[in-house]
């Protein structure tokens, strides 16, 4: 994951930038008391732990939607053919 899809998917959720220092910036949402800091590098991916303790402190759940990519391309491929009764 990237930083930019990151800041993407915080912002989904309802956070929203709330003070920027540098490439430091912190993102709020209300009914969350602390504020939730990326140090945004753009293009560059998160390393897994900064992505995992970012998330944590945002309460996002870890395990989302996947992606279009893992899912079976011709789930009907595994179905048994029908054949004269």
């Amino acid at each position: 994951m990237k930083f930019s899809e990151l800041v993407r998917l915080l912002e989904k959720n309802g956070f929203g930038l709330v003070r920027q220092k540098g490439s430091v910036r912190y993102y709020g949402k209300a009914g969350v008391p602390r504020l939730v800091r990326v140090d945004f590098h753009g293009p560059k991916d998160v390393p897994t732990g900064t992505c995992h303790a970012i998330l944590k402190a945002a309460g996002i759940s870890q395990t989302g939607p996947r992606l279009a990519s893992d899912t079976d391309p011709d789930p009907a491929a595994d179905e048994p053919e029908e054949g004269p009764a």
